[in-house]
């Protein structure tokens, strides 16, 4: 297991806690955030990457936090399988207890809220209109313009400078800010850790009222966004090259 792993393990708790601690803020019955809308969730998750992202690289870690990401870095020769899938394991179980962490902060507030569908929203992502390819674009997209923008930040720029270490976490989170509030609408802007580790942790806590974790869709927040990133990596890297 490489020392990485655990910087990605930590990191991803504290995205999770924070990210979809903002949803369960802004969706659940008598928080005091209630109602506060989808800028709100954008910003949030904005600085729950950022928060992230920090934590991760300063424990040594890349700050991935998006196993995406990694199976992309696996691919255009970054690092070897065997870290891509130490990453991978780590960022799953980091938002697994990032998840558990939410619903224990806000306990009382899950049997207040009656619509199943908010309480599984802060757990995991669901389409505005389902519509399976259309869905999954989305997905592709939006990892694309992540992986492609991430790397820009990180890049040679035209005075042939690099941003500061300490803003470039800032500046991801910003990138995620962005590409929630343009291309959030249709499915979210998932990750397959933001996704799929909170869905398994919604269908195993106990949870007053929810529902169902909507198993039938889970496979397009985890395919959309590997795919995207791994495409993107490539053209990035041909880009660069």
């Amino acid at each position: 297991m490489p020392a990485t792993a655990l910087g990605e393990f930590v990191g991803t708790v504290i995205l999770l806690l924070l990210g979809n601690g903002v949803v369960a803020n802004v969706l659940l019955t008598d928080s005091k955030g209630q109602g506060g809308g989808w800028i709100v969730i954008t910003t949030g998750w904005a600085f729950a990457v950022m928060s992230g992202g920090l934590v991760a690289a300063a424990l040594g870690a890349p700050g991935e936090l998006n196993p995406a990401v990694s199976v992309a870095n696996v691919v255009t020769g970054v690092y070897p399988l065997a870290t891509g899938l130490a990453h991978v394991a780590a960022q799953m179980l980091g938002a697994m207890v990032g998840a558990t962490l939410v619903w224990l902060h806000y306990l009382p507030h899950w049997s207040r809220t009656k619509d199943q569908s908010l309480i599984l929203a802060c757990y995991c992502n669901a389409p505005a209109v389902r519509t399976t390819g259309p869905n999954l674009v989305a997905e592709i997209l939006g990892t694309a313009v992540l992986v492609i923008v991430a790397g820009a930040i990180g890049a040679k720029g035209a005075l042939g400078a690099t941003p500061a270490t300490n803003v470039g976490a800032f500046l991801v989170g910003c990138l995620v800010w962005g590409i929630g509030l343009s291309l959030g609408g249709p499915t979210g802007y998932a990750t397959p850790a933001r996704d799929l580790g909170p869905r398994i942790v919604h269908a195993l806590l106990p949870i007053s009222g929810k529902g169902s974790s909507d198993w039938g869709y889970s496979w397009i927040p985890v395919a959309g966004p590997i795919i995207g990133a791994t495409l993107a990596a490539v053209l990035w890297r041909a880009l660069t090259v």
